[in-house]
């Protein structure tokens, strides 16, 4: 509660005062600053500290970028050509795991499009780190419901595989509706919330499945990269591994995948190369590149190719 001070005005007179007598003038000592801050000297004494503080700090986070690419903000846009469909490069690199998962478990492509459509719905397609109560992750589930820990949920791979867990225990569930399937394994207050993403998620499994190139394509402006290439290369080879369940080889800053890789893993690539700094994917007589897109080239249907940026 603010309270008000009275104040009186100072009385003034119309006279002439006197001159003042003239005394020596006294040395003031030097007075110390009090609580209101500390003397000049302080501050600039810890300057130098300062500065080796935030040197340290941007050492930190670029290490953890280079090792960790989840941490890379992201700013590029994909396609699906033939469709309406534009996501950012966040949802596509999320699709593209969720379908990766699944196609690794060997589930049908009803599972893909039944679990791509419950992430829209869920998440719009984005690893949020918040949710109704304790909700979290791809598919917004609870921990305090025995989904998993906070960190487990909010790891796309984790959140995919728990949720074809749950979808695969459910009877019938291939000849449900795509929302009565979800609704079976999230219990959702809105049951019917599922089916309206049912035609977008069929679009974005056959783009993930198809075995031919271009059914996905994404743009982003490459930045200068930061750190050691054998460490982007490895961080490429380990996603590779995690979300494909394919062996990854480590070749002159590149990541050979396969064999028997095949279109999904270039996919897959595509939707994730601006998290993994690449430059360019590349199999069986085609590349994509960032600012190019999909082109012909003579890249051998050997192994799909990686090419990490330097």
């Amino acid at each position: 509660m603010s309270g008000t001070r009275s104040t009186t005005a100072r009385r003034t007179t119309t006279g002439r005062r006197p001159p003042a007598r003239r005394t020596a003038a006294k040395r003031r000592p030097p007075t110390r600053r009090g609580k209101r801050g500390a003397p000049p000297s302080s501050w600039r004494s810890w300057l130098p500290l300062g500065l080796v503080g935030l040197v340290v700090l941007g050492v930190v986070v670029l290490v953890r970028s280079i090792e960790d690419p989840d941490t890379v903000s992201l700013t590029g846009s994909c396609t699906v050509p033939g469709t309406d469909l534009a996501l950012s490069a966040e949802q596509a690199g999320s699709a593209a795991t969720i379908a990766a998962v699944g196609r690794a478990r060997g589930l049908p492509e009803r599972a893909v499009v039944i679990a791509l459509a419950t992430a829209q719905q869920e998440s719009t397609l984005r690893n949020l780190d918040y949710g109704d109560r304790d909700s979290l992750g791809l598919f917004q589930q609870r921990p305090s419901q025995g989904w998993g820990t906070p960190e487990q949920v909010q790891d796309p791979v984790y959140a995919a595989g728990k949720f074809y867990d749950g979808l695969v225990r459910v009877p019938n569930w291939e000849s449900l509706r795509v929302t009565d399937a979800a609704q079976r394994v999230q219990r959702s207050g809105f049951p019917e919330a599922y089916q309206k993403h049912s035609t977008m998620a069929e679009q974005l499994t056959a783009a993930f499945t198809a075995p031919e190139p271009g059914r996905l394509t994404c743009s982003y402006e490459a930045q200068a990269p930061g750190g050691r290439l054998s460490a982007r290369v490895t961080a490429a080879a380990t996603a590779v591994e995690s979300e494909l369940g394919l062996t990854a080889t480590e070749r002159f800053g590149a990541v050979h995948v396969g064999p028997g890789a095949g279109w999904p893993a270039a996919t897959w690539a595509v939707a994730h190369a601006e998290r993994l700094g690449l430059r360019s994917v590349s199999f069986a007589g085609s590349e994509w590149t960032p600012a190019g897109g999909w082109a012909p080239s003579d890249a051998d249907d050997s192994a799909v190719r990686l090419e990490v940026t330097r």
